[in-house]
């Protein structure tokens, strides 16, 4: 990726531009900040799933315990929001770097806390406060996190390459999610599960600190370098108070929100929720199951490239919209395939990770041009974190307890509302769009 983006003129934002941004360089730092963000959450999730209820909650029935499980793995995302609402502050006192360095700290203590923390055996109920904590602290430095880049991207990418540079930022979440599943395959394969259960899960959590250290210097490179950050000033991605936000763009954050709910609906519905699933309630090895969902992640890259180059083709919103229909045909009959025996579990979880790559390839920003130039730094990262909240949060939270009390029939009720969600959004979104141009 030799070419370069155009310098910003004076016509378009009243400033001198004098350097020239490489997109190579904007890309793979964004790559890797996602690869390393999602990787901490993905080892997060997936012993939420499978270690947590015996750690943590060893008194509670395993589907009770799972269920506590998922009560603090939504955590994180309730308090995202508040993350990033301080660290906009943090950054317009200080600087994007600053804000960048203490989020990532704070993502890297939380993890290394999680793989030091002992179970309920050795501390009890404290045990559980802990994690909860702990939890929440990696959600504040989601929030925290957000550097801006993929706006960047997307805002300098020529009009006919939009959807493709839009995905460059998406491929961070199967890559963390390969390299944490097959991680978690080996170390289930390799240890006994006295040995796992005491101390072989924690390993996942030492590795996500150090790439996180790797990951923060890659990314700092970028951000604290003066091109970059004259091209962010030049382009306006700065952050603005929120209750501004809230005022002049309120229903714009509400439709960024739901927009690619059908997606994040999607998200957790086939990389945690059926790990827990399948070890309560099948046959299937977990072990097996972790590979295939390798497999699926390698499915989901290969998706979200692809989304790239159909939206080009045909719009980044009709492509979102009709993955949104996609998903909700699968919806129909996701409930049969998990429900039946290991080949047919296969399939959901293939098939779910090709809809959730190429539907994910699309979902972060396509409707954040909405937000104009000044609120769209701001716009985009608290729309992002409500859609989080909404569509992702409570997914294997909910999902397990109504198919576990009520049958397999609500799992696609759920990803049928995902997709209608997205649907009434886009809907929404294009209404306002012909109003505003028509003003």
């Amino acid at each position: 990726m030799s070419a370069q983006f155009p310098a910003a003129t004076d016509h378009d934002h009243g400033r001198q531009a004098s350097h020239e941004v490489a997109p190579g360089e904007i890309a793979v730092g964004v790559v890797i900040g996602r690869a390393s963000e999602n990787f901490d959450f993905f080892v997060y999730g997936i012993a939420s799933a499978l270690v947590f209820p015996k750690v943590f909650f060893p008194f509670a029935d395993p589907l009770t315990g799972a269920l506590y499980s998922f009560a603090i793995f939504a955590l994180a995302f309730v308090v995202r929001p508040l993350g990033t609402a301080l660290s906009m502050q943090v950054q317009r006192r200080w600087s994007r770097g600053t804000k960048l360095t203490v989020a990532l700290f704070m993502l890297g203590v939380a993890t290394a806390g999680i793989a030091f923390l002992p179970g309920y055996a050795n501390l009890g109920g404290t045990a559980i406060v802990l994690l909860a904590l702990l939890r929440m602290l990696q959600g504040m430095a989601m929030g925290g996190s957000w550097d801006g880049l993929p706006s960047l991207l997307a805002m300098n990418a020529p009009k006919h390459k939009r959807g493709w540079y839009a995905m460059l930022g998406q491929l961070g979440a199967p890559v963390g999610f390969i390299v944490a599943a097959a991680l978690f395959a080996y170390l289930i394969a390799s240890l006994a599960p006295a040995d796992f259960y005491a101390w072989g899960w924690r390993y996942p959590f030492y590795a996500a600190f150090a790439i996180n250290v790797v990951a923060l210097f890659a990314r700092l490179r970028l951000v604290v370098a003066p091109e970059y950050a004259q091209e962010m000033g030049q382009r306006e991605l700065e952050p603005v108070p929120l209750r501004e936000l809230v005022e002049v763009k309120g229903r714009h954050v509400v439709i960024g929100a739901f927009a690619p709910l059908a997606s994040y609906a999607l998200f957790h519905i086939v990389t945690i929720f059926p790990l827990s699933w399948v070890l309560l309630f099948a046959q299937q090895s977990i072990v097996s199951l972790l590979w295939v969902q390798v497999l699926g992640g390698f499915l989901a890259i290969g998706g979200v490239l692809a989304s790239g180059m159909i939206a080009d083709r045909f719009g980044r919103i009709p492509t979102l919209g009709g993955l949104a229909l996609a998903i909700a045909m699968f919806s129909g009959f996701a409930p049969t395939l998990l429900g039946g025996g290991e080949l047919a579990q296969d399939a959901f979880i293939l098939l779910g990770f090709l809809l959730l790559g190429l539907s994910y390839g699309q979902s972060s920003g396509a409707v954040t041009r909405n937000f104009g130039p000044r609120y769209r730094y701001t716009g985009a990262a608290l729309s992002t974190d409500f859609a989080w909240l909404i569509g992702a949060a409570f997914a294997p939270l909910l999902v397990l307890w109504l198919c576990a009390n009520f049958g397999l029939a609500f799992l696609g009720a759920y990803l049928l509302s995902g997709a209608i969600s997205t649907f009434l959004a886009l809907l929404v979104h294009q209404r306002i769009k012909r109003a505003e141009a028509q003003a």
